[in-house]
């Protein structure tokens, strides 16, 4: 990896292997680099990075408050990917209900418009994925 972002979440979770295999194997992040031993996996997909850290009491962890599900009230990570069928393929075929289903929306910026197809999933711990793709910019309607 010859970029590592700004500002990379660490998420908290109950089990990491089912976060991985959530992340990983249907959402379509690689584990950069994992630290068995304290149960930490750093994740990447096309740059967009987040770090996943199982809870446990015995370590020295920064909980600010009780972690009751699901996780992650009042935030959704929007990560941009080149297409989203698949993914929502993969989903659909391991049983995964999505939050919100595939639609088409155009945000003011500023003196544009900018489109993205988009749809958003919970992972097993009830953070809120908002997986874009972008469908690019037009003048104000």
């Amino acid at each position: 990896m010859d970029t590592w972002a700004k500002l990379v979440p660490e998420l908290i979770v109950d089990d990491l292997s089912s976060s991985i295999r959530f992340w990983c194997d249907l959402v379509g992040f690689a584990v950069l680099y994992d630290r068995a031993e304290s149960k930490f996996a750093y994740l990447n997909l096309d740059g967009a990075q987040v770090m996943l850290e199982q809870r446990d009491h015995n370590e020295r962890q920064w909980i600010t408050g009780a972690l009751d599900k699901p996780l992650g009230r009042g935030i959704n990570f929007q990560i941009e990917v080149p297409e989203i069928e698949p993914i929502i393929s993969k989903l659909a075929e391991a049983g995964w209900p999505l939050f919100m289903e595939s639609e088409e929306k155009w945000y003011r910026a500023d003196k544009i418009e900018v489109g993205q197809r988009q749809f958003l999933v919970k992972d097993p711990d009830g953070y809120l994925l908002r997986l874009v793709m972008d469908l690019g910019e037009r003048p104000l309607a």
